[in-house]
């Protein structure tokens, strides 16, 4: 791949045969907003889009991310020129977004989308209802084996919302952070799960819970489950370019924008988020108070401020979610309530009793757990204690397999204060890593 910092080097095709890529900004850079807007034109201009249908891929509310800035550039380089714009909001399986929330989150008065993005249509990507989805194609079981490594072989049906398939262009507009499951989020990731069905969305999510979370999060490389969702969205017919952007965790500021194909944009950006959002300690501490901010509404998006801490966690040690706003486990998948929170290994062992159940349950419930073993006779070990301070009743908390504090009882000072104690403003999208 070849990184450029001049915007007349971008890719005058969707998928440029060299795999040139345009990168504005860097590592602890700020880019000015007058800059982002002529570089993600000059961008656009390149691109054969006339009179052509659009569909852009956004991120939910969970995402740091100028997106009403963005989306006007976007829509300014792109009104005059196509037939038809869809922005599609990436769910995965998170909660619906109302109108409020949409306008809010997307920059237009509530009703009155017309007004700021004329000849756009704003969809939530409806992962509940079947109608909403096309296939495109099988992944074999055989080849699975090969992407995996072995570690899964079942054939799975690759289904994506029917927008993406029926629009000329697929335009990806996102971050990249250091991801869980995938090792980068960003590019292919917000079509696959962002706009995906369950098959694929729960195969690659167990792909990742069987590497484990703490082995794979921060990866810069193509990880197993980021060949998968590369492979399925080689599936889609249609042309995937991509707006990847590096942004301040919980600022907005950009630092970096890059455009070209889904791959390459989101590779450069990856390589500058693995600069700008991981930061290093020299020893592990023996405890973390992770600060959730009110982005994450339930301990599903929450459990963000855990994955990002288990690293520097010292063995025994415990990761305290501060949470006084969540009063919930997930708002779309209650199952996990009856499931709990367990490491890996607590349901490979019993794959019999667990394995009718969607696996992208089962690998938020190893995510949140980290690591452990499990065995008949002795049964679960974890390696660090997972505490929960929100305002989640105790019971629903110990029944899930985690710890419990009441919020009101605690003073953010004498933890500050606390030698031992590692406090995490603005938790779940800076990674900590051990030097």
């Amino acid at each position: 791949m070849k990184m450029v910092s001049s915007m007349a080097r971008v890719s005058p095709s969707p998928n440029g045969p060299d795999g040139d890529v345009g990168v504005i900004g860097g590592p602890h850079e700020r880019v000015a907003d007058a800059e982002a807007r002529a570089f993600i034109r000059a961008a656009l201009d390149r691109q054969a889009l006339d009179g052509r249908n659009v569909v852009v891929i956004v991120p939910d509310a969970t995402r740091s991310c100028p997106l009403p800035f963005l989306l006007s550039c976007v829509h300014e380089a792109l009104v005059e020129r196509v037939r038809g714009m869809t922005f599609l909001v990436a769910l995965g399986t998170h909660a619906p977004m109302s109108e409020s929330a949409l306008a809010a989150h997307l920059g237009y008065r509530p009703q009155e989308l017309d007004a700021t993005y004329p000849g756009v249509r704003v969809l939530n990507h409806e992962w509940w209802d079947p109608a909403t989805f096309v296939s495109v194609g099988t992944i074999s079981g055989s080849r699975l084996s090969e992407l995996s490594g072995g570690l899964l072989s079942e054939p799975v049906d690759v289904r994506i919302n029917r927008v993406v398939v029926d629009s000329d262009v697929a335009l990806i507009v996102g971050p990249v952070f250091p991801h869980e499951v995938v090792g980068f989020s960003g590019g292919n990731k917000y079509l696959f799960p962002g706009v995906a069905g369950q098959d694929i969305i729960d195969i690659s999510h167990w792909l990742g819970a069987l590497i484990t979370s703490a082995s794979i999060i921060g990866t810069r490389a193509v990880t197993p489950v980021r060949a998968l969702i590369d492979e399925a969205a080689s599936l889609i017919c249609a042309p995937k370019t991509a707006l990847c952007l590096v942004v301040g965790s919980g600022s907005g500021a950009l630092h970096a924008v890059t455009f070209g194909s889904s791959e390459h944009a989101w590779a450069a950006a990856a390589e500058i988020a693995a600069e700008t959002h991981v930061r290093y300690l020299d020893a592990p501490v023996k405890r973390v108070l992770s600060i959730i901010p009110p982005k994450y509404d339930d301990i599903w998006t929450a459990a963000k401020g855990f994955y990002k801490l288990e690293p520097v966690v010292a063995d025994g040690g415990e990761v305290i979610l501060y949470a006084p706003h969540v009063h919930r486990l997930s708002a779309m998948h209650p199952e996990i309530e009856r499931i709990g929170y367990h490491c890996r290994d607590y349901f490979v062992g019993q794959w019999d009793r667990f394995k009718h159940l969607h696996w992208g349950v089962l690998a938020h419930s190893t995510h949140l757990r980290g690591a452990g073993s499990w065995d008949a006779e002795t049964g679960e070990r974890c390696r660090l204690q997972v505490t929960l301070a929100t305002g989640i009743p105790e019971d629903v908390v110990q029944r899930a397999n985690l710890g419990y504090l009441d919020p009101s009882t605690m003073d953010l000072d004498t933890y500050a204060a606390d030698p031992d104690t590692l406090v995490v403003p603005n938790a779940g999208e800076v990674l900590f890593r051990l030097r």
